[in-house]
């Protein structure tokens, strides 16, 4: 019954999504304002449906309702109930649902928040807001519909995918479609203003949160899956240029980008034909994720399906929305010329080089991605684009970036004296030298990654706290002031120095790992890095759904111990599939990093040993950022849109 109901609700919410998507838009354009006023409640009432839908879904995991054809092919009794619960976003069906659940939620926070815009803008905003949903509501019910019954119910389920059933795994769909389904409503704001033939101070403050909002879910979840892949593989990485990896990486750029921008449009009313573009094409990169990731045509342990009918429908919703959204950019080109003029040394002038280099990396990850299929599509050549390419096209743009950032944040709008600000930046830059040297002294023999890493992260967490430092004047009082300081300027800072955090440790990490290969018997202890290990014992354990066989290792320094580490090799007997649980013992500045292999003929165990200098620091840094992210959408200048409601008494098209 539960179930039908879901599915009833699921339709329903396809007929509100095409309702929406056509009387507010006619009611705008006629200007007749009580079909612009459905918006508001049909956005609402989208989402309670979707919701009921979701969780119905929900249901039918929890309670193992094997009735169902997804339950059955993606669950099973014993799974924890984390797993049954995760399980409803671990296979393509459910994923698409938790998808469109995240259109409608968006676009009720524009129906519920948008008070303050202007009634024709809004009822647009949310008509293509439900375009975008009634296309994925087509989506799931003509390809992808969750709520199949089975002919005949078995006993049990087939189980979830054991590589699923890790606790990061289970919370980085939900943080990654955050951000990337975030992104839809920046395309909303975009496609609306092209129609209305207005981009202004207030679309642009307007844009900032939701773009914000997404970056920050993005940050979240492309961090959640890394730290998966780095202690859940056993590979001892934390990226590998795959492209699902990619799928995701491309869509933060492209919204960093979008939110640096966007602040030039509010602030300066300049960049607006950029700053739309941004907005479709970062929207266009989140839909190429989906198509990545369900059409079939990469095999990954990330992909959710492989349907090439399924690829075809989601590329047809690709090539729609991107042709709407550049025709009506085409046509709408003379009505955004910029306002503001700015000279070549300038804020305005930094953000347009921060674009720059932003762009280029995310078309640089996306020619790498895309190459080996345009390849063997049109030149019938098998190629691999792996991490080295990745590796020497990618980075010299963040190390530009990066050099760039504190500079640029502390130049002031319209014209700038590079050698004040530069004069204030110099204790940073004396600082980062001296790291940078530190660590060149600290290694003898190897390359430049570390010394040049770790000047580049000590650069931007000090001219991070320089930016800050700088904002509360002269005199006494300045600690006060620093306090009271709004907080998007300190979301600001902490972003930037996440950054710079996450960067130290990429660099110490990939220049300063050691690994450890060796077969060991019990009571055999050997060396890695100054830290002695030692096999004590190798034992059979049985967990809800699984059993593994793990070993026993203690881990000391100098003849004392410090910890105790246990390695898995678990087999999931259900799916018939075994999966690497690394042992990790964590510290501030280190991870002793093992992971059991098999049995060998001749007696031991294969075992593969890293220490990993700064690794946490990688997730720590994009803790930071979000945080940074928060903090900023925090700031009463993003909740309260004081520039909007004076846009509505006073809209001037941008000519």
């Amino acid at each position: 019954m539960i179930t039908e109901f879901g599915h009833f609700a699921l339709i329903l919410a396809f007929f509100v999504a095409l309702f929406q998507a056509v009387v507010p838009l006619v009611g705008a354009h006629k200007g007749w304002a009580g079909w612009m006023a459905t918006a508001a409640p049909a956005a609402a009432l989208q989402f309670l449906l979707t919701a009921a839908a979701f969780l119905a879904l929900t249901w039918a995991f929890v309670t193992s309702d094997f009735s169902l054809q997804l339950v059955v092919q993606n669950s099973h009794t014993a799974k924890p109930m984390l797993y049954k619960i995760t399980g409803v976003w671990g296979n393509h069906e459910g994923s698409m649902l938790l998808w469109v659940l995240i259109v409608t939620l968006f676009g009720f926070f524009a129906a519920w928040f948008g008070g303050a815009l202007p009634p024709t803008l809004r009822a647009r905003v949310l008509s293509v807001q439900a375009m975008i949903g009634a296309a994925f509501f087509g989506f799931i019910l003509f390809t992808s519909n969750p709520f199949l019954r089975m002919p005949v119910p078995p006993f049990d389920g087939q189980d979830l995918n054991p590589l699923l059933q890790d606790p990061g795994l289970a919370f980085h769909p939900p943080f990654l479609y955050l951000g990337y389904v975030g992104l839809s409503m920046s395309y909303s704001f975009a496609v609306a203003a092209l129609i209305e033939g207005r981009v202004d101070a207030a679309w642009g403050r307007w844009v900032r949160p939701y773009t914000l909002a997404s970056w920050m879910f993005l940050t979240v979840g492309i961090g959640l899956g890394s730290w998966w892949a780095y202690y859940e593989l056993g590979w001892g990485g934390f990226w590998f240029w795959d492209p699902v990896e990619n799928a995701s990486f491309m869509p933060w750029l492209i919204s960093a980008a979008l939110l640096h921008s966007a602040v030039v449009v509010e602030k300066r009313e300049t960049l607006k034909s950029w700053t739309i573009l941004l907005a479709i094409i970062a929207f266009g990169f989140s839909m190429i994720g989906a198509f990545i990731t369900r059409s079939g045509i990469i095999t990954s342990v990330h992909a959710f399906a492989t349907d090439p009918e399924r690829g075809v429908f989601l590329l047809a919703i690709l090539a729609a929305f991107m042709m709407l959204g550049l025709t009506l950019f085409a046509a709408r080109a003379g009505v955004m010329q910029a306002r503001g003029v700015f000279a070549l040394v300038s804020r305005e002038s930094a953000l347009v080089v921060n674009n720059i280099l932003l762009a280029v990396a995310a078309f640089v990850v996306f020619t790498g991605t895309i190459w080996p299929l345009v390849a063997e599509m049109f030149f019938d050549r098998k190629l691999s684009v792996g991490p080295p390419f990745f590796n020497v096209a990618f980075t010299p743009f963040m190390i530009a970036l990066g050099l760039l950032m504190p500079l640029g944040a502390m130049l002031p709008w319209k014209r700038a004296r590079v050698g004040r600000i530069a004069r204030r930046l110099v204790p940073a830059f004396v600082l980062a030298l001296a790291v940078g040297a530190l660590a060149w002294a600290m290694q003898t023999g190897q390359s430049a990654v570390a010394p040049v890493g770790l000047f580049l992260a000590a650069w931007l967490v000090a001219g991070a706290a320089t930016d800050l430092w700088t904002r509360t004047g002269n005199g006494e009082g300045r600690l006060r002031r620093l306090r009271r300081l709004p907080r998007a300027d300190w979301g600001k800072a902490t972003a930037h120095a996440g950054l710079g955090v996450t960067i130290a440790g990429v660099a110490a990490m990939t220049a300063w790992q050691a690994e450890d290969i060796r077969v060991v018997q019990i009571g055999d202890s050997y060396e890695v890095a100054g830290y002695t290990l030692t096999l004590t014992g190798v034992r059979e354990v049985e967990g809800p759904n699984y059993v593994a066989t793990l070993a026993d290792m203690t881990l000391a320094r100098e003849g004392r111990q410090i910890s105790t580490m246990h390695p898995e090799k678990r087999v999931y007997p259900v799916a018939g599939m075994p999966t690497t649980e690394a042992a990790l013992d964590n510290g501030f500045l280190r991870d002793v990093y093992v992971a059991l292999g098999d049995p060998q003929v001749g007696g031991g165990w294969a075992m593969r040993t890293y220490y990993k200098p700064l690794a946490n620091w990688i997730w720590g840094g994009a803790i930071l950022m979000a945080l940074g992210g928060a903090l900023s959408l925090s700031d009463r200048r993003y909740r309260v849109a004081a520039g909007a409601r004076r846009a509505r008494a006073k809209a001037v098209p941008a000519e």
